[in-house]
């Protein structure tokens, strides 16, 4: 009899950006039973999922998870992707990105923030104290997907059939296969300085114009764009897209203004590419302008195995 295998089945990183989203960055702790509860939650993580978007299935409701690199052997106890591996600091001559602890992402998405709420209520009910919150943070879509620059976000993310071939990770790590990389920066923003720049600084910086999110024409030398420094080629000339979610957050009332970048990928040297070339400079010594104004707080890297590896654990 011949065996059939068993389809993978990957988490939904492609979901729909939605009109709300919480960014749950929690560690785990040394609780005796942490890591049972753990398990037990996520491996039960599509039926919480249901008897909370039952309650309006219009919502476009999803919840992905990313492991970290620090947890990965103790809580799957399966071989480790390919490149996961911590945040790795970058440092420039004038900025950092920073590297910032955390063992579990969750990120939900919902056109709801109750329901993004009562989700996010239930999962820490269960994971109780095996967990520590190291950051929460809730996001919303801003107009027409802008972030509170002013600018359209997101406009080079993949779309159709490139989505899979560029986010999902397939026979090139066999073990990790159906699996994505997750890059996670909070950003704040010194608005104030921001609007100080003429309308033509801001764009020369972003590399699109500002109402109507056309392209401008890549710099020959010197000073390169967010746009050029944010797009990767490999040495064969092949660019490489990433699945981007970002959202705005912050507070008016406390000054805080801010965007939570989050990034998709197949390949994790894609992204640290593009760190590199933004926080280094490229050529080095050139930064992305676009720091001058925005700060990261935190930086985190995950893995988000297939929705099939999380079913799975705590099992025998």
């Amino acid at each position: 009899m011949s065996s059939q295998r068993v389809p993978i089945e990957p988490q939904r990183v492609d979901a729909p950006l939605t009109q709300c989203a919480t960014f749950l960055v929690v560690s785990v702790t040394n609780k005796p039973d942490a890591i049972e509860t753990v398990q037990s939650t996520l491996s039960g993580l599509e039926s919480l999922a249901k008897n909370v978007s039952i309650r309006d299935l219009g919502a476009q409701f999803a919840c992905t998870v990313g492991i970290g690199s620090e947890i990965w052997d103790k809580l799957t106890g399966l071989p480790r992707p390919a490149e996961l591996h911590p945040f790795r600091e970058i440092k420039g001559a004038k900025h950092t990105a920073i590297s910032t602890p955390g063992d579990l992402l969750f990120h939900i998405r919902s056109e709801r923030r109750d329901i993004c709420f009562e989700f996010e209520r239930q999962l820490m009910d269960q994971l109780g104290d095996s967990v520590a919150v190291i950051d929460e943070t809730v996001g919303f879509r801003y107009f027409d997907v802008r972030d509170l620059l002013g600018f359209v976000d997101g406009t080079a993310n993949p779309v159709g059939p490139a989505v899979p071939s560029s986010v999902l990770v397939a026979e090139e790590d066999g073990h990790a296969s159906g699996g994505s990389y997750i890059v996670v920066q909070k950003y704040t923003h010194d608005l104030p300085g921001w609007k100080d720049l003429s309308t033509e600084q801001q764009e020369k910086i972003i590399g699109r114009t500002k109402i109507d999110n056309v392209e401008l024409d890549d710099a020959e030398s010197g000073q390169r764009s967010h746009k050029t420094l944010s797009t990767i080629e490999d040495e064969n000339g092949k660019e490489h897209g990433i699945l981007r979610d970002n959202m705005p957050f912050g507070s008016p009332g406390s000054g805080e203004f801010g965007t939570y970048f989050i990034g998709y990928t197949r390949r994790l040297w894609v992204i640290e590419k593009m760190l590199e070339n933004m926080f280094v400079g490229d050529p080095p010594g050139l930064h992305d302008r676009l720091l001058d104004f925005s700060r990261p707080l935190t930086g985190t890297t995950f893995f988000a195995p297939s929705a099939s590896l999380l079913a799975g654990l705590g099992s025998d």
